[in-house]
């Protein structure tokens, strides 16, 4: 069994190898779909051996063009709620899913820093996407601290959501 691995660091087993292990196990594919994280949440999935039987692709979506073309968010969505939204999050996430034919996708999307934060929209905020066999569910975070830190702690919490998720279904 994988999970063995415990990291020298925290003494726990990484959330990419608990998640591996169990889509492996439960033989759910997966991509990812990703903005403010710029394929760091794919390169966290892909630490755990053996990943490759599982996820399929990651993208990353940097502009909202990028989300059409590449991913079918709608225009429409982009327009009304912005890149950074529940909506667009969970359009992301359906669309990566549909579009590479795998059972989960999962998406990121916010504002890193240091700068393109409005008072509607701060330096921090970003929404995770999961869509599991078509059921989406979005989560907003509100994260402080510098450009690596929003994203690295944006992964976490997307790779923590997704667990809890298989925990689940």
């Amino acid at each position: 069994m994988k999970s063995e691995i415990i990291s020298a660091v925290t003494g726990e087993i990484p959330l990419e190898f608990l998640i591996g292990e169990t889509l492996i196990k439960k033989n759910l594919t997966i991509a990812t779909a990703e903005s403010c994280t710029g394929g760091l949440l794919a390169a966290t999935l892909i630490n755990y051996p053996g990943i490759s039987s599982v996820f399929l692709e990651g993208v990353v979506t940097y502009t909202n063009e990028a989300k059409v073309k590449r991913i079918g968010v709608r225009s429409d969505t982009l327009e009304k709620f912005g890149a950074v939204s529940h909506e667009t999050a969970g359009e992301m996430a359906r669309g990566v899913a549909l579009s590479s034919g795998t059972d989960i996708g999962i998406s990121t999307t916010g504002i890193a820093g240091p700068g393109g934060g409005t008072k509607e929209k701060p330096v921090g905020l970003v929404y995770i996407g999961i869509c599991i066999k078509g059921r989406v569910k979005t989560q907003k975070l509100q994260l402080t601290g510098s450009r690596e830190c929003v994203r690295n702690r944006a992964v976490i919490e997307a790779l923590n959501l997704l667990r809890l998720e298989l925990q689940e279904g």
